[in-house]
């Protein structure tokens, strides 16, 4: 049958006017929807934070999913394995800021202490979930001051001296990386006959303090200059009648004071040990046991992200270098229950790093020490080769 000429092309015009009606009427509607928003009540209005809390709420590749049904660049960035997030899911989640596949999101509200399971996993390292992230003690500052026997192994094989690593790069007499103990106590059961509570590893003399003193002389053997604040926390707390649970207020100002004199500092590591067991604490490789390490970034501050973007690249490198070491980033740390700063806004390279734990041995914690400092040294390196291109 033969149509008129220009009929084939009326349901295209019709379409067309359509798609332009539907624009014009969205354009529309959005002024109306701004200009209610402007004009009502502010105690009616959506705060930006309203928004915030609503968005954090709501799984990221959701996001990425939206972005890619424009741009399908977008969903490269997703897990081979990730699943299209489900409407109804997200706009109950939004609702109720319960996940439907989290039971830790209604628990924590409501079983006193299980919020402490409510912490983000940003990458997990080998056997890392959410039943062993790393816990810190807070025991009464009495217990932490007690004289108590301690017994170390002095048959340790010491750091290769610059001679034996040969020739390589140097800061050339610049101490570019500080890192320091807040909980300059902290101890290992291994060492400290008949004492079997986590929470009183504690001595001042066989402690953290030389895992740090161990790091800096690895870096320093790697040509990268490296200090180490004494500051005694622990001490300070005492003369001050402050608690143990303040002691990342009783160092700052010390913090502060290295910063100060020191302008050459780039890095800056907080180190401590965990209070888990040494089951979750140890790592095999090939043959010899090492203390796992936890890189902990605090997320109460502003600028985290970049404090976030420093502990991600050496959790990487680690994994590549020393497979299983990492327990992984567990950012961010905020909330009740934990300080969620760690004075790490006082500086745009700041972690804080958990070596091994209250049942690693010092022989142990020397092995880990001396891989983070092959890890840290090769990313400072890489990044003064970028940073002098």
């Amino acid at each position: 049958m033969l149509r008129p000429k220009g009929a084939s092309s009326q349901p295209r015009i019709l379409l067309l006017f359509k798609k332009s009606f539907l624009y014009v009427l969205s354009v529309a509607i959005l002024f109306v929807i701004i200009g209610l928003f402007t004009s009502i009540s502010p105690a009616f209005r959506f705060s930006s934070n309203t928004i915030t809390n609503w968005t954090s709420e709501i799984e990221s590749s959701t996001f990425l999913y939206l972005l890619g049904m424009e741009n399908r660049v977008f969903l490269e960035g997703l897990p081979p394995d990730s699943e299209v997030p489900k409407l109804s899911a997200t706009l109950f989640q939004i609702a109720t800021s319960i996940k439907p596949d989290d039971p830790r999101s209604l628990l924590g509200n409501e079983l006193p202490g299980f919020s402490i399971y409510d912490s983000e996993i940003f990458i997990a390292g080998e056997g890392t979930n959410y039943t062993n992230l790393p816990v810190e003690s807070t025991p009464p500052l009495e217990e932490v001051l007690k004289d108590r026997e301690a017994v170390v192994d002095e048959d340790i094989d010491p750091v290769q001296s610059d001679e034996q690593k040969g020739d390589g790069p140097t800061t050339g007499g610049k101490d570019v990386v500080f890192i320091y103990n807040t909980h300059n106590y902290e101890s290992f059961l291994p060492h400290l006959p008949g004492v079997t509570n986590p929470d009183l590893a504690q001595h001042s003399e066989v402690n953290v303090t030389n895992i740090s003193d161990r790091l800096a002389e690895s870096l320093r053997a790697n040509g990268i200059g490296t200090t180490v604040g004494k500051t005694d926390t622990m001490k300070i707390l005492d003369e001050k009648n402050m608690e143990y649970w303040q002691s990342y207020e009783a160092i700052r100002e010390n913090v502060q004071e290295a910063f100060s004199t020191n302008k050459d500092i780039q890095y800056v590591f907080d180190i401590h040990r965990d209070s888990l067991g040494r089951e979750e604490t140890t790592k095999e490789i090939k043959g010899q046991a090492y203390a796992k390490i936890a890189f902990v970034i605090g997320g109460e501050y502003e600028g985290y992200e970049k404090n976030l973007e420093l502990a991600t690249k050496l959790h990487y490198i680690m994994e590549e270098k020393y497979p299983g070491l990492s327990r992984g980033v567990l950012p961010p740390k905020k909330g009740p229950g934990t300080n969620g700063v760690f004075n790490q806004d006082l500086h745009d390279n700041a972690v804080l790093i958990e070596i091994g734990g209250v049942g690693n041995n010092m022989e142990e914690l020397y092995r880990s020490a001396d891989a983070l400092a092959d890890v840290i040294s090769e990313f400072y390196w890489d990044a003064e080769k970028v940073n002098s291109n």
